[in-house]
């Protein structure tokens, strides 16, 4: 798959692409990065690619002309592709990024991935050629380099070879629709109340081990996001030990 990413900054992109495990992805080519300079597609002296806004106010807004340049440049070079690119604009008034819509795209053909920055980006712009905007979050971002460089590392595991252990990004938090329960590791014990490693993860029963996992999960999910408890309730995720569990925490 292919992203191409119109930024004012390429330069913070990379060192995330060539570090970490995902690196693998990026080096391989199964995501296949490309960065487009905004600055590039300036045509005055001074490489102007934001002006005043109408109206007054703080900030300054991403002008039109050099969006839409960088884009005609962006479609040209994707033409022998064949495949479509849906053109993605990071903004926090945008649909809330989550890992459902990550395995959409680790799945597909790849996208266009707009990094706006300042005020933000001239609406016609927007309007004309957005297929998708995109937040990470209820808050704000100096520049959507951040966002766009989530979305690739969130694709970039879910490539086959990426990760060490294939299983493990089955096994993630929202994989199944909950939150990920806690891990342990050496030594089973260390100093202080709670220091312990529960048994039963020591006991080698597989299957109480996984249910212990479950129940922990189950237990996080509720307390911390019962939005996906009834995201996992409506989507019948749910099995009758998981609702007796539930049934039995304190409210």
């Amino acid at each position: 798959m292919r992203f191409d990413v119109i930024t004012l900054f390429p330069e913070l992109f990379e060192a995330p692409l060539r570090t970490g495990v995902t690196r693998r992805a990026f080096e391989d080519g199964k995501v296949d990065v490309h960065l487009w300079p905004l600055r590039e597609h300036a045509t005055d002296a001074y490489r102007r690619v934001d002006d005043r806004p109408y109206g007054g106010g703080p900030g300054m807004v991403m002008l039109v002309e050099p969006l839409e340049r960088a884009l005609r440049a962006i479609r040209a070079a994707r033409r022998d592709d064949g495949a479509p690119a849906p053109l993605v604009h990071f903004t926090p008034t945008g649909r809330r990024l989550d890992q459902a819509l990550v395995e959409q795209f680790a799945s597909g053909s790849g996208a266009i991935l707009l990094c706006g920055r300042y005020e933000g980006v001239d609406q016609r712009f927007i309007d004309r050629h957005v297929d998708l905007e995109l937040s990470l979050g209820d808050f704000v971002l100096s520049g959507a380099e951040i966002a766009a460089l989530a979305l690739l590392d969130a694709v970039a595991r879910l490539q086959d070879g990426v990760l060490g252990d294939p299983q493990s990004h089955r096994e993630d938090s929202f994989a199944d629709g909950l939150l990920e329960g806690p891990h342990y590791s050496r030594p089973e014990v260390v100093e202080g109340a709670g220091g312990a490693v529960p048994e039963v993860l020591l006991s080698g029963n597989h299957a109480a081990i996984a249910r212990w996992r479950r129940e922990r999960a189950l237990e996080l999910t509720a307390r911390r996001r019962p939005d996906l408890i009834v995201a996992a309730r409506q989507a019948g995720r749910l099995d009758a030990a998981d609702e007796a569990f539930l049934a039995s925490l304190p409210l």
